[in-house]
């Protein structure tokens, strides 16, 4: 049985305890574990429509409510690892989905507290990428630097490498509007080994696209 099947037979079983047997003790566990279920079934659904939304531009509104589901009963069941995930994804969707950077920084902000509480630094690697892409808009290119960079330098402890070439690729566009052409393309050249050497065709596509945009 999977850890789903689990809980949904304790949840089951407390009942008939309850029902037929008279106890009631096992409700409030039974309770919490279905909490559990619903919220990483939650997290699961939003980051598909997210997906979704990067492969066709599908806005689905439900998307956040999914995430905001998911953070509520994580902090109901005090695990701060994955209500930090979820308070990203909630950042996420203003961010990427509709472009509202300013509703996204409180959000964001609170996932990487949460993050660095936990020492959750894949987590904290995506915040940091994602306040990056904020300052960016916001025109805050130093600001927007030191943050891909302290993501870049999380996801290399990880061994993350499609993670370090999508930023690399970050910090190539930030080096060609400070005018560094030759390190623009030197992380490009970098970004594009990591992503072929990790098969994510994605960023391939995405290095090669900023590679033709800073050759001009």
């Amino acid at each position: 049985m999977t850890g789903v099947d689990v809980r949904l037979e304790h949840a089951r079983q407390a009942y008939e305890r309850s029902v037929f047997g008279g106890d009631a003790e096992g409700l409030p566990l039974a309770e919490r574990e279905l909490d559990a279920v619903e919220a990483d079934l939650a997290l699961a659904r939003g980051r598909l429509r997210h997906a979704r939304f990067l492969n066709d531009g599908t806005d689905d509104p439900e998307e956040v409510e999914l995430f905001a589901r998911a953070a509520d009963l994580y902090h109901g069941l005090g695990d701060a690892r994955s209500e930090a995930e979820a308070a990203f994804w909630m950042g996420c969707y203003y961010q990427v989905v509709q472009g509202e950077h300013e509703a996204a920084g409180p959000v964001l902000e609170r996932a990487r507290e949460l993050a660095v509480r936990v020492d959750d630094r894949l987590t904290l690697s995506y915040v940091h990428r994602h306040l990056g892409l904020s300052e960016h808009a916001n025109g805050r290119l130093d600001a927007a630097r030191e943050h891909l960079e302290e993501s870049t330098r999380l996801r290399r402890e990880l061994g993350f490498q499609p993670g370090i070439a999508a930023n690399l690729v970050g910090l190539a566009y930030l080096a060609a509007e400070d005018g560094r052409r030759p390190d623009a393309l030197a992380l490009l050249d970098e970004a594009e080994e990591l992503a072929k050497a990790s098969h994510a065709n994605g960023v391939l596509r995405t290095v090669r696209h900023a590679r033709a945009s800073i050759e001009g």
